[in-house]
Formats: C-alpha cells, sequence, structure tokens
C-alpha cells in the first residue's frame, strides 16, 4: 500500500508542478488571475489555515472590525497564491523576463560596498522574487538560510530555482554558526529571514505587535560573528510583477544587547507590515510559542 500511495503521491506531484511551470509562460495577468481565484478556493478548503490567519490579525490589529480582518484574511490567501504560481517563471524564465518584471527601487549600490553584508528580508509574498533580483544584480557570493521542503520533488525545483544566477549557496538552520559565518566573512551576503517562529530553544521574547513572541535573536548575532552590516529589503507583489525596496543600512546595529537588537528588528517590521498587511506571511503560526503558563492563542 505504501509504494502505491508514493507513486500516486510523485505523480500528484509531478503534474502540480507542470501546471505551474506551464502557467508561468502564460502571460502575468492570467497568472495572477488564476492565482486570485486558487486563492479564493483555499480560504474555502483550507480552514484550519485561515482560522491562523484570521487569530494572527486579531491580535496584532485588534482596532480592526470583523469584516476588516476576513477582508484581509482573504487578500493574504490570494497574495500566497498568486506568489506560488509566480515561482512559474521566476525560477523558470529567461533574464530579461525578469528584469522586465522585478522593479528595483532605493539604495541598490549598498551591494557594491566592500564588506560582509546581511540582507535583511521579511517574509513578505515577493521574498523569492527579492533573492532572484538580488542574485541577477550582484557576482558576489549570497548564502541564503532556508527550511527544506517535505516534498523532494518541489524542494529540487525550488533549490534550482534560488541558484540559477549568481553564486548562490543554500544551507539549512542545521548546517552550523560556523560555516554560515565563514562565508559571510568571506566579503559574502547573507540572505536572512529570521522572523519566523521556530519554538523556544531557538528564541527568545520580545515585543511585536506589543505582543511577547518567540523571536529568533540570529540578525544581531550574524551581524556581531560576521561583522556585518545589515541592509534591509521589502518585496511588494505588484501588477506588473514586484517591486524590491532596498533600504540604507542600520546604523548603530548590532548594539551589546542582542534582546533590544532583536525588538527593534520586530519594531521596524512591524512598521513595514503595517503598509502592506496582505501581503506578509499571515499563514504561519507566529504565536504559537507562548511564555511560560500563557495558554495558546490557536
Amino acid at each position: 500500500m505504501q509504494p502505491l500511495k508514493n507513486a500516486v503521491g510523485q505523480f500528484l506531484s509531478r503534474g502540480v508542478l507542470g501546471l505551474v511551470r506551464a502557467l508561468g509562460r502564460l502571460p502575468l495577468p492570467v497568472v495572477r488571475g488564476v492565482g486570485t481565484v486558487m486563492g479564493c478556493i483555499l480560504c474555502v478548503l483550507a480552514l484550519p489555515r485561515l482560522r491562523v490567519v484570521l487569530v494572527n490579525l486579531e491580535l496584532c490589529f485588534p482596532h480592526w472590525t470583523r469584516r476588516q480582518r476576513w477582508s484581509k484574511a482573504v487578500r493574504t490567501f490570494v497574495y500566497f497564491s498568486q506568489s506560488w504560481l509566480d515561482r512559474g517563471w521566476l525560477w523558470e524564465a529567461p533574464p530579461q523576463v525578469l528584469e522586465r518584471r522585478l522593479r528595483r527601487i532605493g539604495n541598490w549600490g549598498a551591494l557594491d560596498e566592500a564588506g560582509p553584508v546581511i540582507i535583511f528580508s521579511p517574509h513578505f509574498y515577493g521574498l523569492d522574487a527579492a533573492a532572484l533580483a538580488v542574485s541577477l544584480r550582484t557576482t558576489r557570493q549570497c548564502t541564503t538560510i532556508y527550511t527544506p521542503q517535505r516534498n523532494l520533488l518541489v524542494d529540487a525545483w525550488a533549490a534550482r530555482g534560488r541558484q540559477r544566477f549568481g553564486d548562490v549557496h543554500l544551507m539549512t538552520r542545521y548546517d552550523g554558526v560556523k560555516s554560515i559565518v565563514s562565508l559571510l566573512r568571506k566579503d559574502g551576503l547573507l540572505f536572512l529571514l529570521p522572523d519566523m517562529n521556530f519554538g523556544p530553544e531557538e528564541s527568545i521574547f520580545v515585543p511585536f505587535f506589543g505582543i511577547p513572541t518567540a523571536t529568533v535573536p540570529s540578525l544581531s548575532r550574524f551581524a556581531r560573528m560576521g561583522r556585518a552590516r545589515v541592509v534591509p529589503l521589502i518585496a511588494r507583489i505588484t501588477p506588473q510583477g514586484y517591486e524590491m525596496e532596498m533600504l540604507d543600512a542600520w546604523e548603530g546595529f548590532p548594539s551589546d544587547d542582542v534582546a533590544a537588537d532583536t525588538a527593534l528588528m520586530n519594531l521596524r517590521l512591524q512598521g513595514w507590515i503595517e503598509t502592506m498587511p496582505e501581503q506578509y506571511f499571515w499563514v504561519h503560526k507566529r504565536f504559537k510559542t507562548r511564555p511560560a503558563g500563557e495558554p495558546s492563542v490557536y
């Protein structure tokens, strides 16, 4: 029975990937239209995940009405679906197509300055587009830390897509800090996404939208160990593709206080989220880990 289930799973995975790759060859409005329909369907089919989104929005935006929360929840599923289908062209289309659809604004000259750089790119739905925009823009060695996908076909496709331009090294959270810091100190770039809940063992509690939230303090620690500048990169989905804004390097970061640095990271992230709340990764159980004695919010 298990071999049959595995064979069916492989068949379905290949079918889904084939469909996504085929859609990637169509005009962008068509891809986005399919993503809109897919997002609305997911709202109905993925009810447990919809509840997660609604809880997250209620915690972070308590002043919103119920109608506002539901509207943003539907939009976040649409952006989630659109960004997933967009990988069909992000990871397959020729560079000239990407350059038309990936608009860079802000201080991209920061990538040309000497010295190690950490690119802080939070979990907005455009994060894969942002990573490609970086690898298309620089010849410097770029390391990114990622979580392997359970589906091996999807994982292999994602790895190929993320590494097809530039000098990109994919590492997992289990590869060890020394290897990551070593690559960073060689005048490298580290593409870091530390705004997820990885459990109490790797986190400290600092405020996020006024809520004590388990947060990985890796941005401060890697910046200190790698003697690196921190440059934020904010990705936004647009009708034309994506807009990636490279901000100026943070002054006085890191400090001597890891907790204060991590709280500052969350505060600045909160400000960016407030400009486009429906494009943040609310499908993640950001508040799953609670301080001792506090009940689950989900």
